[in-house]
């Protein structure tokens, strides 16, 4: 067991090394320049002369795009991040490891609970259609969930937007609390908690359907093997044939699905983010990729990408709690 951690924890290094290397070299080819963006309007009226706008580039380290240039930049950011330090972001103006554990918070609050239930939701759902295969819950469960995965999230925001803040007025619109709000304490918590009721419901809505037809999938496999016809002549309850002995070998799939889940709890969202205007890692993210902010993008990427390694790691390890036929031993 301990060997094949280890083994795994070298392979994940190696592949984190290929997707930096990777990362850096697609970030610097992005037809995105931070300094000419923010400089346009200035080097467009010549108040900024070509050496004024190399020498600013240099400053930040974009004065040479060739390829001996994107090598010498990226070898400096890795020695940088062997320090413990993923650069300065050019946009927001701080150390790039304080504006992703500042601002990730909230989106792993929202993704938190649209996590929940969307597992709560789903499995339940999923187990019911299967075991009423063709009857009117499975129908009614599949027009449900092809909606979910059918419409973007955008699309289901703002359709969540117009229904429940527009018509009906029950939720705001945007943000992570009102405007001219004041409160502190659990005053704030339960303004902000109404305040991403909507975006946690946008959330659960697209996920549950994908979920809920890999359930449904997984389940209707299981029903049809002969343990499971051998558990019913034997005389167990339907109840106890379903949650006993089905949905524990259901698990394995699901279990593979949750190696995603802690890089989407700490990810953000991004367009879901921009929707509501809320200010989470994402919307920041997106920010810092439309106006080429390297070093957050790289530390947001990377951020990401280790998260998906231990997710995956995480994932390979419960395989064995939920089913004790899986024995790790290369």
């Amino acid at each position: 067991m301990v060997k094949y951690i280890v083994k795994r924890v070298l392979y994940s290094a190696l592949i984190l090394l290929i997707v930096s290397m990777l990362l850096y070299l697609l970030v610097r080819c992005l037809p995105i320049d931070y300094v000419e963006n923010k400089f346009l309007a200035q080097t467009n009226a010549g108040q900024i002369s070509p050496e004024e706008l190399n020498r600013i580039k240099a400053l930040y380290g974009l004065e040479d795009s060739s390829f001996w240039g994107i090598c010498r930049g990226y070898w400096k950011w890795l020695t940088a991040v062997f320090h413990g330090d993923l650069g300065t972001s050019f946009k927001y103006n701080m150390p790039v490891t304080e504006a992703i554990s500042r601002h990730m918070w909230v989106s792993f609050g929202i993704a938190l609970a649209a996590f929940i239930l969307q597992y709560a939701i789903s499995i339940p759902l999923g187990i019911k259609a299967a075991t009423n295969q063709y009857g009117v819950v499975d129908y009614v469960t599949t027009v449900f969930a092809m909606i979910g995965i059918s419409f973007p999230s955008f699309f289901i925001a703002i359709l969540l937007i117009k229904v429940f803040s527009i018509d009906l007025g029950w939720f705001p619109m945007q943000g992570l609390q009102d405007a001219n709000f004041t409160g502190t304490g659990i005053e704030l918590l339960f303004n902000q908690l109404w305040h991403i009721i909507l975006p946690m419901l946008a959330i659960t809505i697209v996920s549950i359907g994908g979920l809920m037809r890999h359930t449904r999938t997984n389940t209707l496999e299981v029903l049809n093997q002969d343990y499971i016809r051998t558990a019913r002549a034997k005389g167990l309850s339907e109840r106890t044939v379903i949650y006993k002995h089905v949905f524990r070998n259901t698990m394995v799939p699901i279990v593979t699905m949750m190696a995603g889940v802690i890089p989407s709890l700490f990810g953000g969202m991004m367009i879901l983010e921009q929707v509501f205007s809320l200010p989470g890692i994402g919307q920041m993210a997106y920010g810092a990729l439309k106006e080429g902010d390297i070093p957050f993008i790289m530390g947001y990427n990377m951020f990401i990408a280790i998260l998906t390694v231990i997710g995956t790691l995480l994932s390979d390890i419960t395989y064995m709690i939920v089913d004790p036929r899986i024995k790790i031993t290369k």
